[in-house]
């Protein structure tokens, strides 16, 4: 078995869609990034190459690559779960903190977990997403961000 831990933090910015776990979440900022922003999916990616010991994210999709400007974060996930399949490890499961004051996204967890496990071809049972607040301190407390840490444990195919 390995495991690997992934983070990632982006900034609220006005203009551009609130994107998490691959799906559109109605607020009225979204995140600022080179891609689309969605911290839920770079922390998970980052935990897969951890786990895989094979970089991180910035290196396998860098930010000054045209290419990625803009991309779907679930095209990243799903070259990612390709890089997964060349090795001799599956998923076992995924674990993901989202820390954030709002928007509230308890109604839209499930929403994300299927989305995550049907482009990484596991079970939804196999993913967990939790999300809370920083109780008001720090740059998140104060709304200016979105983080997330997530967790992957593989096992031998």
């Amino acid at each position: 078995m390995r495991i690997g831990l992934g983070k990632d933090i982006h900034k609220f910015k006005k203009g551009c869609p609130l994107i998490l776990g691959g799906i559109i979440i109605p607020y009225k900022k979204g995140l600022e990034s080179y891609s689309d922003g969605d911290c839920l999916i770079h922390s998970i990616i980052d935990s897969i190459l951890g786990a895989l010991n094979n970089k991180d994210i910035g290196r396998i999709f860098p930010n000054n690559d045209p290419k990625y400007n803009d991309i779907s974060s679930t095209i990243l996930l799903k070259e990612t779960n390709n890089i997964l399949k060349m090795s001799k490890y599956k998923i076992s499961n995924i674990d993901v903190f989202i820390s954030c004051e709002e928007p509230k996204l308890s109604p839209l967890i499930d929403k994300m977990r299927k989305n995550i496990s049907n482009i990484l071809e596991i079970s939804i049972d196999d993913i967990s997403i939790k999300a809370g607040t920083n109780e008001k301190m720090g740059y998140i407390g104060k709304g200016k961000a979105i983080e997330c840490i997530s967790v992957c444990l593989l096992e031998d195919k």
